[in-house]
């Protein structure tokens, strides 16, 4: 009996097939969602450590225990502002890179 020979695929030829090529909308908002719910997941992390609860947090944000919630589930509706307050209140350094084709962009 002859034996089939299974093919792997990359993760990155998976999200090309099921989700769209490089590019495409639906790949940028999946990768926005994505990176929204990384971030969602930091903030959580980091209040744990800190041994705050979501009401808490908010006071020191100045915003209420449900919108700490909402960023904790996703971030998709935070301002930059909003976040960078979060990671202040949380005494948690917070770091952005952007990068240009194989360079790194440094403020001067």
């Amino acid at each position: 009996m002859a034996t089939k020979e299974s093919k792997t695929y990359s993760l990155a030829e998976m999200k090309d097939k099921y989700i769209g090529k490089v590019g495409t909308k639906e790949r940028d908002e999946y990768e926005y969602e994505l990176c929204m719910d990384v971030l969602g997941k930091m903030i959580k992390t980091a209040r744990k450590e800190r041994n705050l609860t979501q009401e808490e947090l908010g006071r020191l944000v100045g915003v209420q225990k449900s919108q700490i919630s909402k960023l904790e589930s996703s971030a998709n509706s935070a301002t930059i502002d909003t976040i960078l307050k979060v990671f202040k209140a949380l005494k948690a350094e917070i770091n952005f890179n952007v990068k240009l084709e194989d360079n790194f962009v440094k403020l001067a």
